[in-house]
């Protein structure tokens, strides 16, 4: 399904799945990843809530008019409102890296809007300028080699170096990693491109200082292979109190593709404990 959003310069791509009797959750992708990035997970989920995954700017289906409107505080505020426009007034929400990053802002920008918040593998942001400065170099170069992947191959080929990064672990062996290549070869490198520019870490507000004013309950989910993320995300649950970190074993950046059963079941754990 698509659906225009008439204050901001989007055509959502989106779709409903599960149980349209349970509790809504709102999955929000990483970077290159699109609708179907937790379809695994959604197939376990489905009896016991209603799935609502969206393809992001610069991803998927989902039409953007304006540079602008790739920033992480225009999505924010047009996801609120495509959520206003399907009369959701509150839901669960998860997000993934980059959809984490995002669904972070969401938490502390418009708390009343979620119930609880997963958060799997997400950060709050660079803390200094340089840090800021060093990434943003770092994903100008990484997004004129994705807007030269125009044919096929040389995307695949940008993806598979992409996942070589020791923040993924053994992903590349994973019996769904070929699967999980084939749905971001449905992305536009042009347009992740442009996602990377204007909503890249190095571009994104950073949002520690924030944390300390959340005022929803949020668990943290991270891979025990991914040490960078573990110390990011300890400094959170003592930053804030309501942030509660669970370390995965046997996973790195990616869990709900790496180890979906126990992805599945801190879901229905968290969030049951508000939903039933």
């Amino acid at each position: 399904m698509s659906l225009k959003n008439h204050r901001f310069n989007y055509r959502f791509n989106y779709c409903f799945s599960g149980n349209s009797e349970q509790p809504l959750i709102l999955f929000l992708h990483g970077f290159m990843g699109n609708i179907h990035e937790f379809d695994d997970a959604i197939s376990l989920l489905k009896h016991d809530f209603y799935c609502l995954n969206i393809d992001l700017p610069g991803h998927g289906k989902t039409q953007v008019l304006g540079d602008d409107s790739y920033t992480m505080d225009q999505t924010a505020d047009a996801l609120i409102n495509l959520l206003d426009d399907l009369k959701v007034k509150q839901c669960f929400l998860v997000g993934y890296s980059m959809g984490g990053r995002l669904a972070l802002y969401l938490t502390l920008q418009f708390p009343e809007r979620f119930y609880q918040v997963i958060l799997e593998s997400a950060s709050p942001g660079l803390l200094t300028e340089k840090e800021r400065l060093e990434r943003i170099k770092r994903d100008e170069q990484i997004a004129r080699k994705l807007a030269r992947s125009i044919q096929r191959q040389d995307f695949r080929n940008f993806l598979q170096n992409w996942y070589n990064q020791p923040i993924f672990g053994n992903i590349k062996n994973h019996s769904g990693f070929e699967q999980m290549i084939e749905n971001r070869l449905q992305n536009n490198p042009v347009e992740l491109a442009k996602s990377l520019q204007f909503m890249g870490v190095g571009v994104q507000p950073t949002l520690w200082q924030k944390l300390p004013d959340n005022q929803v309950a949020i668990l943290l989910l991270v891979g025990e292979n991914d040490k960078k993320f573990i110390a990011i995300n300890k400094k959170m649950t003592q930053i804030s109190n309501l942030c509660n970190l669970k370390i995965i074993k046997n996973t790195a950046h990616n869990i709900h593709l790496e180890n979906t059963s126990v992805f599945v079941e801190h879901i229905k754990y968290f969030f049951n404990l508000l939903s039933r």
